[in-house]
């Protein structure tokens, strides 16, 4: 969505230069004679063209969501009409991305769409439940309360993301230092020795010419492990795409001792998020229960629960069809059956989701406290053994020099 620069002329004769993102020249004018401006001239800015690029492929973060629904929340209870605190919201917004779709969607606004049907086609931006919140608070009359809840739902799942960030970020230091340690090794002091004992003619322990000459292939053919790693990272992007093979890699996943645990807990904890907040705006549990499903990151799990909602259209309670899918486990289901039978199933989902983000968060504590001693020891092992490599052949060229 390109730039316009539009001169305007103010009530006391002032002519004033705005720059305005906009779909067009057309929609350009017309927002800005709505808003009450007499406009003189819209042409092209062709110096935004570089700031724009920038912000091309990149996604819209999450805290920018977050801002905008809380000033969305806050000018709807100011008594704002919704086209005009989105038009409001425009204006302000700093991000390129969110901004381009604030004025689509107030665009169908204006067309006479409701709030959810204009958010729709951007469903994989902004998540299903988050149209499906806005449907639940048209149809129930309570708007604000409805994105509220939405909000405090985000908040969690950010908070979440940011603590799993966090506990990896350590681990993930040490592990970039002692592959850039080793390439120095590799790259710049091993060649340096090699050079020395073969100005001494000595002959090398097989273990050291080992070292020695992969070091030397390495700093010649560099550019061939360069070309394997990019190429595989290329086929990796590429694949992902197709979801057979993120449904072998999530099954995977799975199988994982210690990973198991955390990845199908995290699931089930989004699952029952998701489903208490949905049920909570007013949707039905089979409306809500296929929208809860997509919301787990696991393809396997989602794939295995796909028939659940089709019990549930039989008759059948929720917990009987969760357990059909055999994903869930057994705790899980129990508080689930003891949730409908209490008539708290929107309560009982929220507990059972803080107690899975509870349990993974410490499952994630305990997994990055056994990581950075392996990493450490690793790291220690691998330099040893190139020094040990660089060392002997000096002291044997020593004793033969005595």
């Amino acid at each position: 969505m390109p730039y316009y620069q539009c001169r305007l002329a103010g009530d006391d004769g002032r002519i004033e230069s705005r720059s305005v993102l906009a779909p067009s020249v057309e929609d350009c004018r017309k927002s800005l004679e709505a808003e009450g401006h007499l406009v003189l001239s819209v042409r092209r800015d062709w110096n935004r063209i570089g700031a724009l690029g920038l912000q091309l492929g990149r996604r819209i973060k999450d805290r920018d969501i977050i801002l905008f629904n809380q000033e969305f929340v806050a000018l709807i209870k100011a008594g704002y009409p919704i086209l005009r605190s989105l038009e409001t919201l425009t204006a302000r917004t700093k991000s390129i991305p969110l901004k381009e779709i604030l004025i689509k969607v107030s665009g169908e606004v204006k067309r006479g769409k409701a709030l959810s049907e204009a958010f729709l086609p951007f469903e994989k931006i902004f998540s299903p439940v988050y149209t499906a919140s806005l449907m639940a608070g048209e149809k129930g009359g309570n708007l604000p309360a409805s994105i509220g809840r939405y909000i405090q739902y985000m908040k969690i799942i950010v908070q979440t993301r940011s603590r799993i960030k966090s506990a990896m970020t350590y681990p993930t230091i040490l592990i970039i230092f002692s592959f850039f340690l080793m390439g120095i090794l590799i790259n710049f002091v091993l060649p340096q020795f090699a050079d020395f004992y073969k100005s001494f003619e000595a002959e090398m322990p097989r273990f050291t010419q080992f070292v020695m000459d992969s070091a030397i292939a390495l700093n010649r053919y560099w550019y061939i492990p360069l070309a394997l790693i990019i190429g595989g990272a290329v086929l990796v992007a590429r694949m992902r795409r197709h979801p057979d093979f993120r449904y072998h890699v999530d099954r995977t996943k799975l199988r994982i001792p210690f990973g198991r645990t955390v990845w199908l807990e995290s699931g089930v904890s989004l699952f029952s998020r998701t489903l208490g907040l949905l049920l909570e705006a007013g949707i039905s549990l089979l409306g809500a229960i296929d929208i809860s499903i997509q919301a787990v990151p696991n393809v396997w799990i989602v794939r295995h629960m796909k028939e659940v909602p089709y019990h549930i259209k039989n008759g059948e309670s929720l917990s009987e069809s969760v357990a059909q899918a055999g994903t869930f486990p057994a705790l899980a289901l129990d508080m689930i059956r003891i949730g409908e039978n209490s008539a708290n199933l929107q309560g009982m989902l929220a507990d059972m989701a803080d107690f899975y983000d509870e349990r993974v968060r410490g499952k994630i504590e305990t997994l990055v406290t056994l990581v950075e001693p392996v990493v450490i020891i690793f790291m220690g092992l691998v330099v040893a053994a190139m020094l040990l490599s660089v060392y002997i052949p000096i002291f044997n060229i020593i004793r033969v020099a005595r």
